[in-house]
């Protein structure tokens, strides 16, 4: 007496992919007609995340950084807590904490004209806190802002001048 496969298997092995099918084609659907549709293919690279509505980019290299500084020809901000500030920190650099921007916003930026370059950054590649301060001084006023990705990470590993305290706080 042959074996027969139970029905139910059956149905499941055909109703799986059909519901597979309907849920994408759904979404398809549903992206269509959003009014901000999302792309099949995007990069979704960190390098990406710098790049303003307008389409100007906002990451700057560590190069360009370094010469800014040793120039003078821009401000720092520092993005992280104040805690990680106070342990280390780019020389002359502001701390300007992204949870508590709108509490030090005017004590940081009283003394800095609107067309100042301004460097933020944070620690970590995937730390969007500079990235997120950057789009908040743009949206204030501040046309010169500039992101350094992985910026204390990368500034200490190339040996360039630290500090530590509340020094430029």
């Amino acid at each position: 007496m042959p074996i027969r496969p139970n029905n139910t298997w059956i149905k499941v092995t055909w109703q799986m992919p059909a519901i597979i099918l309907i849920a994408g084609l759904t979404g398809l659907f549903v992206n269509y007609f959003r009014a901000d549709t999302m792309p099949f293919k995007a990069d979704w690279s960190i390098k990406t995340h710098e790049i303003t509505a307008d389409g100007k980019r906002l990451d700057i290299s560590l190069v360009e950084a370094e010469k800014l500084f040793t120039k003078k020809r821009a401000v720092f901000f520092d993005a992280r807590s104040w805690e990680d500030y106070e342990n280390g920190h780019i020389s002359g650099a502001r701390s300007l904490p992204w949870h508590e921007v709108w509490q030090r916003f005017n004590e940081a930026t009283k003394d800095i004209s609107t067309d100042t370059t301004i460097i933020t950054y944070c620690d970590g590649e995937t730390c969007n806190l500079s990235h997120d301060l950057a789009i908040f001084l743009k949206g204030m006023g501040f046309s010169n802002v500039r992101v350094l990705v992985n910026g204390w990470t990368v500034w200490q590993e190339s040996r360039l001048p630290v500090a530590k305290g509340n020094e430029g706080s």
